[in-house]
């Protein structure tokens, strides 16, 4: 299967290396030159285009910053698009923007999946990552050897645009918890206690959660660089506040998020580490939320190993 990648940057550069490290037939393409160079001297082929990537491929994977910048990407790709051929989107974007380029995809043929990803990017930089899949069971079936090659733990979660939402969802909560840890950290240093054991204690404790086991070292350290910049945050808090817009759901934390990071991004600049936040209280309380011990870069030390699919449990009888 020749597999097409573009959008070499932080996230998609890692999830196309995983594809090269394990022998894919690998063409790429991003903006940035250099980073085509790079892959090229590992053994990828330069891509030139979106459209001749399609062209040339079997299946095409996009990894893109936004909904705008997929859909010039396809507008340059579907003049190619024909049976036989698959696009995989792993963009953290908008379902209604999926729905829309998943039924150009289908129209001239093609097949279309979702597969935005979740864990970090130290864990997609070794395959180690979380995978939603969205999109017809065939479609998932028939690109899940590159799906295991680019993930642990996949998990097809319905029809298109099912796992958008899903991805959004998870995102917003991420955020939030990084919103509530830089409160309760700057609390108990303003109460005297010690921020290593303050650490532990969330980590062995009901509060502990993904977004502390990683972000809150990076925080303590100093360091404060995740690889996620507030305007990807800003992204995908918006998109879950939308979904719950078109739901008639009235959340109350979501608009104040917002409000938060808007904050963050006026105080620190747009492409500001999501990390960052911190400072806004650290601002606040003349406080330094530091500790010695911690880690600068997160590094996943799981050993690599093929992806597996997350079965979800039957519906019950009473569920039905």
């Amino acid at each position: 299967m020749k597999a097409g990648f573009i959008g070499l940057g932080n996230v998609g550069g890692k999830l196309a290396g995983s594809l090269l490290r394990n022998g894919i037939p690998l063409w790429v393409h991003d903006l940035d030159t250099g980073l085509v160079a790079d892959f090229v001297a590992r053994g990828a082929v330069d891509g030139v285009s979106p459209a001749a990537m399609m062209r040339d491929c079997d299946v095409v994977i996009t990894c893109l910053p936004s909904p705008a910048a997929s859909a010039a990407v396809m507008a340059e790709m579907l003049p190619e698009m024909k049976p036989g051929k698959t696009w995989m989107e792993m963009s953290t974007t908008d379902a209604d923007e999926i729905l829309l380029l998943g039924a150009k995809v289908e129209a001239m043929g093609g097949v279309a999946v979702e597969c935005p990803v979740s864990g970090g990017c130290h864990r997609a930089d070794t395959g180690n990552i979380s995978i939603f899949a969205g999109g017809p069971r065939s479609a998932v079936e028939a690109v899940m050897p590159l799906l295991k090659h680019l993930g642990r733990r996949i998990l097809h979660t319905g029809d298109l645009g099912t796992a958008s939402k899903l991805k959004v969802m998870t995102n917003y909560l991420a955020t939030v918890h990084l919103v509530a840890l830089c409160e309760a950290l700057t609390t108990m240093k303003a109460v005297g206690l010690d921020l290593a054991t303050a650490y532990e204690a969330i980590r062995i404790s009901s509060g502990t959660s993904f977004v502390h086991e990683t972000e809150s070292q990076l925080i303590l350290s100093g360091s404060r660089d995740v690889n996620f910049t507030m305007d990807l945050v800003m992204k995908d808090i918006g998109l879950f506040q939308k979904l719950a817009e078109t739901g008639g759901v009235p959340l109350e934390m979501s608009p104040l998020l917002i409000e938060i990071m808007a904050d963050g991004q006026r105080r620190y600049g747009p492409r500001a580490q999501s990390d960052r936040i911190i400072e806004r209280l650290e601002d606040a309380t003349g406080l330094k939320i530091l500790a010695d011990g911690f880690p600068t870069v997160l590094i996943d030390d799981e050993p690599e190993e093929e992806g597996y699919e997350i079965l979800r449990p039957a519906p019950s009888a009473a569920a039905e």
